[in-house]
C-alpha cells in the first residue's frame, strides 16, 4: 500500500459529500438496525431471550446489506469450502443467499448471468485476526487505537470503539476478496479487550459495518509483548511467570464477579429483594466468557506457552477458541486437535522477534494433517490484500515436505476456518444454500500469485467489480488526495 498524503482539496471533499453515489450512497443502505428480510419460506428465527445486564450489548449492529439482484455465476470452477470442487459450476444467489451450488442450475427469468468461463469461484476470504480501522492508514500516531498501552489489564475497553470505517485499506482487503473479518486489539496487554467481527462494506459508522449476531471475542496475550512492555517499565508482568500470574488472579476475579451476578439474577428470578452488584467493564467481559458466550482469541507463539494457556483454561473452565500467530504449534499438533482449538497463523512472517524463530512455511499443513482447524490471516494492512496467496505459499511449503493438503481443503484456511474462529461458520465461510451469499469471481485459481479478485459480493451485493469503476468504492478520506487518483 502506498504512503497517502495527508493534503486534500477542500473543494473536491465538499462536492464529494454531497454527490449521489460511491462510498456515502452505499452507506445509506446501512442505516437501519437489522439484516433484510430472509427468503421466503425460510424458517422465523427463534426468539432470542434478553441478556442479563451483566452481558447486555449496548452498541448494535445497524448493517443492511445492499441491492442484491437474483444472479447466477456459470461454467466456472467452484471451491465451495466443504472439501469440494465443482468444474463447469454454476451458483445462484437471491435475497443476499446463497440458494443452490452445482452443475445443472436454471437461472430465474430476469436475473443477472455473469459467465465464469475459464475462472473460479470461492467463498468470501475471511480474516480472523485484523487491525483495520484500529490501526487504519496513513499510519502516523493520530490513527494509532489498537492497544490501550497504559495498563496490563484493559478487559474493559472494545475494539469497536476505535475503528475507523474510513480506513482507506478496507477497500484494498475488498479488491482481495475479504468479505468479513475480525478486528481486535493489540497484544500490549495480558488483556487487550473486546474485537468485533465486521462485514467489510463501505460504511461511514462501525454499526453499518456489524456483522450481525456474531460474537465478541476477548483478546488475551501471552509471550513476550506484555512482559517486555511492563517489565521496561519496572512493574509487573517481567517474566512469563507474571504473565500467567497475571492472568490466574484476574479469572479469579472474574469468577467471584460471575458469581455475585448469578445470584442476583436466580433472587430476581424467584421475585425477592436484590440489589444489583456494581457493573466492572473489565469483569463484565470475562464473566462472559465463563459463560460461553465470548470467545477467547489468545495471541501466544510458542509451545509450551500455548500448553501452559491451556492448562489457564482448563483450571478456570473456559476455552480458548484459537491461538494466534502460534508459530510453534506444529509441535504440540496433536494436543490442539484433542482440545479442538483453532491456530490462525501465517506461512512467510518468521525470526522478528525470539519467540518467532522456530517458524516455518510447513506450520499449516502440519496442523491440518492432524485435524487441526487451521486458519491463515493477516495481523497487518498489506497482508491481507493477498491471504489466498500465503494460504497457496502454506500449502506449497506442505507438499514439499510430503503433505499433501487438496486445493479444496486448503480453501478452508481462508474462508470456513475462519469463519468457526469467529463463531460465525453456521452464517457464512463456505458456498452452502442458505448461508449468506458472501462470494468472489476470480480470474483464476485464487491460489495462483496472478489471480485477481474481478468481482465481489457480499450478501449478493456487488461491492467490487473490476470491470465497473462505479462498483470500487473508495474512502472518502482517499477522494482529493494526489496518491490513488485517476
Amino acid at each position: 500500500m502506498g504512503t497517502i498524503s495527508i493534503q486534500k482539496g477542500a473543494l473536491v471533499k465538499r462536492l464529494y459529500r454531497y454527490a449521489a453515489g460511491s462510498v456515502l450512497a452505499f452507506a445509506a443502505l446501512s442505516s437501519t438496525a437489522a439484516l433484510a428480510a430472509a427468503p421466503a419460506g425460510d424458517k422465523a428465527a427463534p426468539p432470542v431471550p434478553a441478556p442479563a445486564p451483566a452481558v447486555a450489548a449496548p452498541y448494535p449492529s445497524t448493517y443492511r446489506p445492499g441491492p442484491a439482484p437474483d444472479t447466477v455465476i456459470v461454467n466456472a470452477s467452484i471451491l465451495t469450502a466443504t472439501g469440494v470442487r465443482i468444474d463447469n459450476g454454476s451458483i445462484l444467489m437471491s435475497n443476499g443467499r446463497i440458494v443452490a451450488v452445482g452443475t445443472d442450475i436454471q437461472a430465474p427469468a430476469g436475473a443477472r448471468v455473469i459467465d465464469g468461463t475459464g475462472k473460479w469461484v470461492t467463498p468470501g476470504i475471511i480474516d480472523a485476526h485484523s487491525h483495520l480501522g484500529v490501526f487504519a492508514a496513513p499510519g502516523v500516531d493520530g490513527h494509532a487505537d489498537g492497544n490501550e498501552n497504559i495498563d496490563p489489564y484493559t478487559a474493559h475497553v472494545w475494539a469497536e470503539h476505535s475503528i475507523w470505517p474510513q480506513d482507506p485499506v478496507f477497500t484494498k482487503a475488498r479488491a482481495g476478496g475479504v468479505t468479513s473479518l475480525l478486528i481486535l486489539p493489540g497484544s500490549a496487554n495480558l488483556f487487550g479487550g473486546r474485537g468485533v467481527t465486521v462485514k467489510n462494506v463501505p460504511a461511514v459508522t462501525v454499526q453499518q459495518m456489524k456483522f450481525p449476531d456474531a460474537p465478541y471475542s476477548l483478546k488475551i496475550a501471552c509471550g513476550e509483548n506484555p512482559k517486555g512492555r511492563y517489565g521496561s517499565r519496572g512493574r509487573a508482568p517481567a517474566t512469563r511467570m507474571g504473565n500467567v500470574a497475571g492472568f490466574r488472579r484476574t479469572w479469579i476475579d472474574a469468577a467471584e464477579y460471575a458469581r455475585k451476578w448469578d445470584a442476583y439474577e436466580r433472587k430476581r428470578a424467584k421475585g425477592e429483594a436484590a440489589e444489583a452488584p456494581k457493573r466492572d467493564l473489565g469483569l463484565e467481559t470475562l464473566a462472559g466468557v465463563l459463560k460461553g458466550d465470548i470467545l477467547v482469541q489468545n495471541h501466544c507463539y510458542r509451545a509450551d506457552e500455548m500448553a501452559v494457556m491451556l492448562d489457564v483454561g482448563h483450571e478456570f473452565n473456559f476455552k480458548i477458541q484459537a491461538f494466534h500467530h502460534a508459530v510453534e504449534a506444529y509441535k504440540i499438533a496433536d494436543l490442539l486437535a484433542t482440545e479442538q482449538n483453532c491456530v490462525a497463523t501465517w506461512a512467510t512472517r518468521w525470526g522478528f522477534k525470539m519467540e518467532a524463530y522456530d517458524a516455518i512455511e510447513e506450520n499449516a499443513a502440519i496442523l491440518a494433517s492432524h485435524g487441526v482447524c487451521v486458519a491463515i490471516h493477516s495481523d497487518e494492512q498489506r497482508l491481507i490484500q493477498r491471504l489466498n496467496v500465503e494460504t497457496a505459499v502454506a500449502l506449497a511449503a506442505g507438499r514439499r515436505a510430503g503433505i499433501d493438503i487438496p486445493q479444496e481443503e486448503a480453501i478452508k484456511w481462508i474462508t470456513l476456518n475462519a469463519a468457526r474462529i469467529m463463531g460465525v461458520a453456521d452464517k457464512t465461510g463456505s458456498l452452502e444454500p442458505g448461508k449468506m451469499a458472501d462470494v468472489v469471481l476470480w480470474s483464476r485459481n485464487p491460489f495462483s500469485v496472478y489471480a485477481i479478485a474481478e468481482k465481489v459480493f457480499i450478501d449478493g451485493a456487488l461491492v467490487h467489480d473490476t470491470s465497473d469503476p462505479s462498483k470500487i468504492y473508495r474512502s472518502d478520506f482517499e477522494v482529493g488526495q494526489p496518491v490513488g487518483e485517476e
